[in-house]
């Protein structure tokens, strides 16, 4: 009596019979059956990709989503809604050769994951796991495009197809196509078998990884059909590849077709290294570290001298410019303390002369005579002598207050800085410049206008009644005064 597992497999591989007419879902950009189409870059070497992390440069493109990598699961290709379908497909072309993929089907109903080669003239090599079926997986091949839909065959997977990865082989040479699950052979195409030869495929392939929505509400019936039912878009659905090693039986730089046939004859191949191989075997971008060890020890010696040179110059002007620093700080040190030393004696002197140096607002000396006896206080600022003259100041300076100032005679103008301003003012009264205090009629001091005597009113302001040659009322070029 057949077993449980074998019925399931021959319910499975019947329906395939009939519902199976989704098969060949693939287009070629140009038909080399029909027109004359440009070269395809072979892959011509044999190399393992590594879904950890994105595939080298120039192998594979990206379409229809995204594709996210890890260490730990490989590429996840994943279905969040309507429309998306990510697909790696190669930029290069293998012609005749074997792949290894080790692939998780996503669940589903109606989801798809998929390994696929396929040619420019249609022909076609598939691996499918119907996301509604968690226990077999599909194999199918397709020549020229030719809708045969008795090709599928279906195969028990031990421990299932979307709980655990396995590894899915398939093996093409002209005469022969076998499919491996986990190294073990479970399928294999005779070329004979497929209508003699002209269903069997044998022109150069290119290799895709996808995941699509044969459940999509808007594929045909009979699609839908086939992936077992529509599919529900409210959750994603999650296709995972750790690696896929590509194996090319040819060595060559391009695969072109000779004529319109499309059979394996037609095809010729050009000599040389492919873009594929030379992005595959090109060195990665070496590190500063990695460099640096691969030099020659002589070259490291002259590195390690070179920098130790610069640094020493770098030393020598570090410490050239802090010295140069420090003497510029003591100078400027000393050119303070020597203005200092020069305020303080200046300071010193004044107080010696009796001036109170912070009244001083011009050149010249200043004199305080304060009232006794409740008298009222005027100041009087005198010039000293003029720039120029021989005279220096005044050996004492008078101080009103002081004793004896009473009988004292107050310094006036030196009579030859005095009688000089006299003389350019032409003729008028006599100044009392030769004169002493008491002989000046009036009381030094007092605020009231007192005509003739030597006070403020003759010094600051014109007198009443005086003109402007009078010695109280300077003229145009008088320098001294208050200013």
């Amino acid at each position: 009596m057949p077993s449980y597992s074998s019925l399931v497999s021959a319910f499975v591989l019947f329906s395939s019979v009939l519902v199976s007419p989704v098969a060949a879902q693939l287009y070629t950009d140009c038909n080399p059956l029909n027109e004359t189409c440009a070269a395809d870059p072979a892959f011509g070497t044999a190399y393992t990709f590594l879904f950890n992390s994105t595939p080298p440069t120039g192998t594979f493109n990206m379409t229809a989503g995204t594709v996210d990598y890890s260490v730990d699961q490989g590429a996840a290709f994943t279905i969040n809604k309507k429309g998306e379908s990510p697909t790696l497909i190669s930029n290069f072309y293998f012609f005749f050769g074997k792949t290894e993929v080790v692939l998780k089907a996503a669940p589903g109903t109606g989801i798809i994951s998929s390994i696929v080669w396929s040619s420019d003239v249609l022909d076609e090599v598939d691996w499918e796991f119907m996301g509604g079926n968690t226990t077999h997986a599909s194999t199918n091949y397709f020549g020229k495009g030719q809708p045969d839909f008795k090709n599928a065959g279906y195969h028990p997977v031990k421990g299932g197809v979307q709980d655990d990865y396995h590894n899915y082989t398939s093996v093409w040479t002209k005469d022969k196509l076998d499919w491996y699950i986990d190294t073990e052979l479970i399928r294999t195409l005779h070329a004979e078998d497929a209508n003699k030869t002209l269903n069997y495929p044998q022109t150069p392939m290119k290799l895709s990884l996808g995941i699509w929505a044969g459940g999509d509400p808007d594929q045909p019936k009979g699609t839908i059909e086939w992936a077992g039912g529509v599919t529900d878009y409210s959750k994603p659905y999650t296709m995972y590849v750790k690696s896929a090693h590509v194996q090319d039986y040819s060595t060559g730089k391009e695969y072109s077709y000779g004529d319109h046939s499309g059979t394996w004859e037609s095809i010729k191949i050009a000599t040389g290294n492919s873009t594929a191989y030379e992005n595959i075997h090109r060195e990665p971008e070496k590190s500063l570290s990695e460099k640096w060890n691969e030099l020659p020890a002589s070259t490291k010696a002259g590195v390690y001298a070179a920098a130790g040179g610069v640094g020493g110059l770098l030393l020598i002007a570090l410490v050239v410019y802090s010295i140069k620093q420090r003497r510029r700080g003591r100078q400027e040190a000393a050119l303070l303390a020597q203005r200092q030393e020069q305020e303080r004696v200046e300071l010193e002197r004044f107080k010696k002369e009796g001036r109170n140096p912070d009244a001083l607002n011009f050149d010249g000396t200043e004199y305080n005579s304060a009232a006794k006896g409740g008298m009222d206080t005027a100041t009087y600022a005198v010039p000293d002598s003029p720039p120029g003259s021989s005279a220096g100041p005044p050996e004492m300076a008078w101080d009103p207050t002081g004793p004896g100032a009473a009988g004292a005679a107050m310094p006036l103008l030196r009579d030859d800085a005095m009688n000089s301003r006299i003389a350019s003012q032409g003729s008028g009264p006599q100044s009392p410049v030769n004169h002493s205090p008491s002989d000046v009629p009036g009381q030094m001091g007092s605020p009231s206008h007192q005509a003739g005597a030597y006070g403020v009113p003759r010094l600051n302001s014109p007198a009443p009644g005086r003109g402007p040659g009078s010695p109280s009322s300077p003229g145009p070029g008088y320098g001294g005064g208050v200013r």
